[in-house]
């Protein structure tokens, strides 16, 4: 089994998140949400998405609540291109961010491919 570790994001009503993520790429997830953060409050579009903030990252995770379970990296960031792909914005470069959401998205299908975890 791939070594793997757990980003904890937290939305702004306090419920929190855990996206399960490679080990490898896990530092690359915070650092985009982080990035995502920064530019959010530049965008100009009526349908840009409530992002949850990275608040943790782990390599273990014992979740006590059996009604919590991790969400898997590529479903998470499949969801998140998603949603900034449809964002309606005329005045930020959109693109660059979502040139970054898609690099990681692909460096992740990469990973779960050699893995055979698709």
């Amino acid at each position: 089994m791939p070594e793997m570790s757990y980003i904890i994001l937290q939305n702004e009503q306090g419920d929190v998140q855990f996206v399960e993520m490679p080990a490898s790429h896990a530092y690359q997830l915070s650092a985009l949400n982080l990035r995502l953060h920064k530019e959010l409050s530049k965008l100009t579009a009526d349908n840009v998405p409530k992002l949850p903030k990275a608040i943790a990252e782990c390599r273990a995770l014992d979740l006590l609540d059996e009604k919590q379970s991790p969400t898997g990296g590529l479903d998470y960031i499949n969801e998140l291109e998603r949603s900034f792909a449809s964002i309606r914005e005329a005045a930020y470069p959109l693109v660059s961010l979502l040139t970054e959401i898609r690099a990681l998205q692909a460096q992740l299908e990469q990973w779960y491919e050699e893995e055979d975890l698709l």
